[in-house]
């Protein structure tokens, strides 16, 4: 049976990338390390990998974080949404989001339209406006994501965006932060293994470096690669201590949920670091994280 509530994802779940290739078996261990949802970037229409996780777990939140409206045919990510429901029913979000113009040509110099039709085909086939977020940086598309989802994920973003994005946005309304961890407590250390995730390519795309420029950040800061100051805001690091306190900034600005993308480098033990990422947080399974 359907369930049209928007599903719980707690405090604090994982983005994953597709180039980082998640997988069923690491979602198991997230699940069991008390995330809330794992939210997988650059997803297609087809939701197969959305599927297997769902699949593959118990009660973990999965998200598109996000389908890109211009590569994932609005029809086919409906109907793909209905298979996964009727599979499973209340464990999928669906977030949508336009992009970057610089990837999408000509097409892209209207994405506030585009994402207008794009809902209302999805309100054709009946996928429920609590089921989908937005990917929302600007006041236009977080009034639209208000107005016609369950809420916003925004991505790159300090936790003063939350502010103004939860008066967008009003109570109720779910806004799911992404943001940068590297579990190095050297500041230089981190920079480097973190500014490559910033720099590449975020700070050649206008409607990250516009928002961060509305965020206060000068000519300066947002040149590539990145100031010292931007990645120190964009990259967490530190002690267990240090990345607490800056995640839950993240919560006491606006945000009901940080969806945490670890940044490590090829040869860390990536199971390894998102259980040090979870005991950072207090979050062992029996603590529990839902609600």
């Amino acid at each position: 049976m359907s369930d049209s509530r928007t599903p719980e994802v707690g405090r604090f779940g994982i983005w994953i990338g597709a180039r980082a290739n998640p997988t069923p078996e690491l979602a198991y261990h997230l699940e069991n390390l008390g995330f809330g949802a794992l939210w997988l970037g650059g997803q297609p229409a087809d939701l197969k990998l959305v599927e297997a996780i769902i699949a593959n777990t118990s009660d973990i939140t999965v998200a598109t974080g996000i389908s890109n409206i211009w590569t994932a045919d609005a029809r086919e990510l409906a109907a793909a949404y209905h298979r996964v429901e009727a599979a499973h029913p209340g464990r999928l979000i669906v977030g949508i989001g336009a992009g970057h113009p610089e990837g999408q040509g000509d097409q892209a110099l209207k994405p506030y339209a585009a994402m207008v039709e794009y809902l209302d085909v999805l309100d054709e086939e009946g996928v429920p406006l609590e089921r989908r977020v937005l990917a929302a940086l600007g006041p236009r598309m977080l009034e639209l994501a208000r107005d016609r989802s369950a809420g916003a994920h925004p991505y790159l973003v300090t936790p003063s965006f939350n502010e103004g994005a939860r008066a967008i946005l009003g109570a109720g309304k779910l806004l799911a932060t992404e943001q940068r961890v590297v579990l190095r407590q050297d500041a230089e250390a981190a920079r480097e293994l973190g500014r490559p995730s910033v720099d590449r390519p975020y700070l050649g795309l206008r409607n990250y470096v516009n928002n961060l420029k509305r965020l206060g950040y000068g000519d300066e800061d947002v040149e590539s690669p990145g100031s010292d100051r931007l990645i120190d805001d964009l990259v967490v690091y530190g002690d267990d201590a240090a990345i607490e306190a800056r995640l839950s900034a993240h919560l006491r600005a606006g945000a009901d949920h940080v969806a945490v993308q670890l940044v490590q480098a090829s040869d860390d033990d990536v199971a390894a670091g998102y259980t040090q990422l979870a005991r950072a947080l207090g979050l062992p399974r029996d603590a529990g994280v839902q609600g």
